[in-house]
């Protein structure tokens, strides 16, 4: 039977021979990577150790039920709370949903390792213009933090953290340098990791494809006259209490490589632990997660994350 690890790369693979080219904490060294993983994306992630509670109500907006998908690891002898992490899919703000292929895949892999996953759906646009999207991310986390929550999927409230793709890493991107301060309070998240996510919604540094789809997400007729670019733009909002971050990317893909390289710099001006991936070629999002990038994110959220005495214990785990 094949890992969790293994099916997820499958299963959001959808193109082999993809060449990582960068992967540093200050922007040294290089790296060479070959996927393994052929796409078998007609195929569901089938995890029988791994409960999905779905749709689960995290809030209401208008009379309208928000909702989550909650995927929960194995049961153990440990009787710990579990580390948490909100996925958060993409779809260009218009569209996309948690219970998607790739994106249920990624809900049940995480859990597997252990991190309670709670994928949500957020208001979509140009129905629900900003602040809406992220307006409701936050809420999730925050309702995900509560008290009741808390107990009712055994999770820890200060061991949160964030995974999105696309729009979605846009989303959580700007959840993570929202405020200042603790990371275990509000809507705050300890570690964030985006793949594909557009760090600046100025116009200045995008596509021509997708200027359009940021105005409509925006509410705007043009950029001159919109007020909400720098708002929407987590390139804007860094301050030094930010949580580590990891950045995938790739070098020619709809949303430009200087986004995230400018994001990232001023991250590491601003004294952020951050990890920079770029990937040769123009995969997207869930098309980076091969079974090379699987193991970088959760090593990247095991870092942040999971307890080093929790960590041993697994590794000294019979395999």
């Amino acid at each position: 039977m094949p890992s969790p690890l293994r099916t997820v790369s499958a299963l959001v693979a959808l193109t082999v021979g993809a060449i990582l080219v960068g992967c540093t904490h200050l922007g040294t060294g290089q790296e060479q990577v070959t996927p393994d993983a052929q796409p078998i994306y007609p195929m569901l992630a089938a995890n029988p150790g791994i409960t999905v509670l779905e749709d689960v109500r995290y809030g209401t907006i208008d009379g309208v039920p928000v909702l989550l998908d909650v995927c929960l690891p194995p049961e153990t002898d440990n009787a710990a709370p579990h580390p948490a992490l909100i996925s958060v899919h993409g779809g260009s703000w218009t569209r996309g949903d948690k219970a998607a292929p790739g994106w249920r895949a990624v809900c049940t892999w995480l859990a597997s390792e252990g991190f309670a996953t709670f994928s949500l759906n957020y208001r979509l646009a140009p129905k629900h213009v900003f602040p809406a999207a992220i307006t409701d991310v936050a809420a999730a986390v925050e309702w995900m933090r509560s008290a009741d929550q808390v107990d009712r999927f055994g999770i820890d409230p200060e061991r949160i953290g964030a995974f999105g793709g696309s729009a979605g890493g846009n989303l959580v991107s700007l959840l993570g340098v929202t405020g200042s301060g603790s990371l275990s309070k509000g809507a705050r998240v300890a570690a964030v990791a985006s793949l594909s996510g557009p760090m600046d919604l100025t116009g200045a540094h995008a596509t021509d494809s997708f200027l359009p789809v940021q105005l409509s997400y925006l509410g705007c007729i043009d950029y001159q006259a919109c007020m909400s670019t720098e708002a929407a733009s987590p390139q804007f909002h860094i301050d030094p209490s930010d949580p580590p971050f990891l950045i995938a990317h790739s070098t020619v893909e709809m949303i430009p490589l200087g986004q995230a390289t400018r994001f990232v710099e001023e991250l590491r001006a601003a004294g952020i632990d951050t990890e920079f991936v770029t990937v040769e070629g123009d995969l997207h999002a869930l098309e980076l997660l091969d079974e090379s990038m699987s193991a970088r994110v959760l090593e990247f959220f095991r870092k942040a994350l999971v307890a080093p005495d929790a960590v041993l214990a697994e590794a000294e785990q019979p395999g």
